[in-house]
């Protein structure tokens, strides 16, 4: 099943595109799977569903939780998929095999007025202070992951058309639009704080020493200025991203724009939102009707 395998994971590489690490995590379950076939004595056109059956009993006495199943499930599923399109099986033996039901935790979303309140914290009278504000408007005016956003270059940045260029998961490029807040800090700092930090790589976010800001960096900074905002819970950049989304949808907007500003190549990933806005509606609806 090697070559299988290889083909299998460079069409996922360069016809889908997906993320290196999304790749590998496949390659790994594919792998453990052809050493349980190899432990059994199969071959790959010996595979049926009591094949499977066994390897998913195997899998469960190794200890995996539904989370890790229900990966080793989408990776044999999407494999067998490929081998039957590429005509080396006749028929796919996961077609019928059931992924766990998995118990989906919603997203923590910040609400309008702590988006507020940890905007306003940093300072805007010092290099530092100007650069930390820009990071989390952009962060919460286009929904951005922390790698896209340490990853920026200066020409990803078009400040006539209000847009700024992301390359997401898997190399996949979008443009999302810029509000004009964001785009004034973006052209201020450029232009008059960025230089102070002496640049030596292309990145827009640098560090004291000019190199570009890690993801741990950025983590850390958010994570002070919500303590400062008041907000006790745990924030990271992804709770920005979630309360881009979550305050999109409350304001009108509809799941597929959310989704490729998102740049989710899957609308499911993207219909947790609903949840979240039902969740807080029967929230809401419990604290202030007078009947609750």
């Amino acid at each position: 099943m090697h070559e299988e395998i290889d083909a299998y994971l460079q069409h996922l590489t360069v016809i889908r595109g997906l993320a290196e690490k999304t790749v590998e995590a496949y390659g790994s379950d594919l792998l453990f799977f052809r050493d349980f076939l190899s432990e059994l004595g199969g071959s790959l056109h010996q595979i049926d569903e009591h094949t499977l059956f066994l390897y998913m009993v195997h899998l469960r006495r190794k200890g995996l939780k539904n989370t890790s199943m229900a990966r080793n499930i989408s990776s044999l599923r999407g494999f067998f998929e490929f081998l039957v399109q590429e005509r080396h099986l006749a028929s796919s033996p996961a077609a019928l095999l059931d992924s766990p039901k998995l118990v989906r935790k919603l997203p923590e979303v910040l609400s309008r007025d702590e988006v507020t309140a940890l905007l306003d914290r940093p300072a805007l009278n010092t290099p530092l202070g100007f650069r930390d504000r820009t990071m989390l408007e952009l962060l919460y005016a286009c929904g951005l992951r922390v790698s896209e956003l340490v990853s920026l270059t200066a020409p990803d940045f078009d400040p006539q058309a209000g847009l700024l260029r992301v390359l997401g998961k898997g190399s996949k490029e979008r443009y999302v639009p810029l509000h004009d807040s964001a785009v004034s800090f973006m052209l201020s700092f450029l232009r008059q704080w960025r230089p102070l930090f002496g640049p030596k790589t292309d990145t827009v976010f640098l560090n004291r020493s000019g190199l570009g800001l890690s993801r741990q960096g950025v983590w850390k900074l958010l994570r002070r200025y919500a303590l400062e905002a008041g907000i006790t819970r745990p924030v990271s950049p992804h709770t920005l991203r979630h309360s881009f989304a979550t305050h999109l949808l409350e304001g009108g907007a509809d799941l597929r724009t959310v989704q490729i500003l998102l740049g989710h190549s899957d609308i499911m990933a993207t219909e947790i939102y609903t949840h979240v806005q039902s969740a807080r509606m029967v929230a809401l609806h419990r604290k202030f009707h007078p009947r609750s």
